[in-house]
C-alpha cells in the first residue's frame, strides 16, 4: 500500500513540527528574570590636567527592560572623606547607555579602592528594583593635577598670567 498525502495529514505534520520547534525553543530559552537590569561596561578615574579636574564614574547599558522613568542612583565614595556623593539619573526609552560620574573631586589617593553602589528604583524612587556594587582604583593621586586650569574655554586658551603675558584692556 502506498502512502497518500492528504490535506489533513499535511496540516497534522505541520502542527506537529511547530509543536516540536516550540518545545525546543521553550526548553532552551534564556530566562531574563535572573539577568541584571544594567550591564556596567566601563568605569574608572579620569584626570583632565588641562582643566585641573579629576572625577570617576562608569558607563551602564540597559540589559533588561525597566519601566520608563525608573531612577538610576549611584553613591560614590568621596575621596576627601565626606559623605557619599549621590548622582541620580532617570532612565528613558530614548537611550540604552548612560554615563554616570561624580562632580570634580580632590583627595584621590593612588592604589586606594573607592566603592560605588549602583541602584535602580521605580519611577517614584520608592521601590528598589536592582542593585550592585563596584570599586575603582586610580593609578595616580590627584597631586598630579595643577593648582589652576591650564586652559580656559573650548579653544584651550591659556588663562591670563599663565603664559607670562599681560593682556592690555581694550580701548
Amino acid at each position: 500500500m502506498r502512502w497518500q498525502w492528504s490535506e489533513k495529514s499535511v496540516v497534522a505534520a505541520a502542527i506537529a513540527a511547530v509543536a516540536v520547534l516550540f518545545a525546543i525553543g521553550w526548553a532552551t530559552r534564556e530566562d531574563r528574570s535572573d539577568s541584571p537590569y544594567l550591564h556596567i561596561s566601563g568605569g574608572g578615574f579620569i584626570f583632565n590636567y588641562r582643566n585641573a579636574e579629576a572625577y570617576y564614574g562608569f558607563t551602564a547599558e540597559v540589559a533588561r527592560p525597566v519601566e520608563n522613568g525608573a531612577i538610576l542612583e549611584a553613591s560614590f565614595d568621596d575621596p576627601a572623606g565626606g559623605p557619599p556623593i549621590v548622582v541620580r539619573e532617570r532612565l528613558t526609552t530614548m537611550t540604552r547607555r548612560y554615563a554616570v560620574r561624580t562632580p570634580p573631586l580632590r583627595g584621590i589617593e593612588a592604589g586606594k579602592p573607592y566603592k560605588v553602589s549602583i541602584k535602580v528604583y521605580d519611577r517614584q524612587g520608592q521601590s528598589l528594583i536592582w542593585q550592585t556594587e563596584r570599586s575603582y582604583v586610580s593609578q595616580v593621586g590627584d597631586e598630579v593635577l595643577p593648582e589652576a586650569p591650564l586652559t580656559v574655554g573650548p579653544g584651550y586658551h591659556q588663562p591670563e598670567g599663565l603664559s607670562g603675558e599681560k593682556k592690555s584692556p581694550a580701548h
